[in-house]
């Protein structure tokens, strides 16, 4: 009788051993979703915290991502809202899935370059970044971008008429992430008179010296009218190019006078 007992204790304690092993054998593992970190976009402002990126030149994206299980895509999107639309600029966002064969590892490092359009709108953005792996986990960062325009003036202070044979002043400041490359004056004229002792007169300059690589600097010249220049308006446009080929434009208008 004893013995039967211990056969059936034994037999007892085998099909709990093997339960308990059939159990662990059918428990799932669960991978945790991707982990993005350092996310960097863009480059830091002058004048401020904020992320930067300028019109016509890329933008600068890298991640560090962290995956258990291999990443199957990495998605990029930038948009913007209600940005009012300036002379010659369009409307931009981008949407963009990413599956290069680097990225579909574990733990891959993200990095790209992504060109902003010369004519996208200057203002906020919304950026973000998705990370999805192989088994549907998905991990999302995002942040703010302002796209700025890579040249600025401001502080603008050009006389609008002159007594011919006097010269008139131009004066203003300028921004240039690229640094400058030159500033051209041209100024003209559409169907004046030429009158008796006067001559037709148009002036185009370009002015580099103490304004070339820099990144700011104050234009300040004086610029003479000929004593024989035909009285009437003048359409007048300055010109800054920078170091990267973007150009600004002040248009206005001179009134010569006798």
């Amino acid at each position: 009788m004893k013995l039967n007992i211990k056969h059936l204790a034994l037999f007892v304690l085998s099909g709990i051993t093997l339960s308990s092993c059939s159990d662990d054998d059918n428990e799932l593992v669960v991978e945790e979703a991707p982990v993005i970190s350092n996310f960097e976009f863009g480059e830091g402002s002058t004048h401020g915290d904020e992320q930067v990126a300028y019109k016509g030149s890329d933008i600068h994206l890298e991640a560090e991502i962290v995956a258990e299980a291999t990443v199957s895509s990495i998605a990029l999107e930038i948009h913007a809202h209600d940005l009012e639309l300036g002379e010659g600029e369009e409307e931009w966002d981008l949407n963009q899935v990413y599956t290069d064969a680097d990225y579909l590892v574990i733990n891959p490092t993200f990095h790209k370059h992504v060109e902003v359009p010369a004519n996208a709108p200057a203002g906020e953005y919304h950026i973000s970044l998705t990370v999805t792996d192989a088994n549907g986990n998905s991990t999302e960062v995002e942040g703010h971008l302002h796209v700025e325009d890579p040249i600025t003036t401001s502080d603008l202070s050009i006389d609008e008429s002159v007594a011919r044979g006097n010269d008139f002043h131009a004066e203003f400041l300028i921004e240039a992430v690229h640094g400058v490359h030159n500033i051209t004056v041209d100024i003209h004229a559409h169907g004046l008179t030429v009158a008796e002792g006067e001559a037709e007169w148009d002036f185009e300059q370009i002015f580099e010296e103490g304004y070339h690589g820099e990144t700011s600097v104050e234009f300040h010249e004086h610029i003479d009218v000929p004593a024989t220049a035909p009285v009437g308006e003048y359409h007048m446009v300055i010109t800054i190019e920078d170091e990267e080929g973007n150009i600004s434009e002040i248009d206005t208008h001179l009134d010569v006078t006798a």
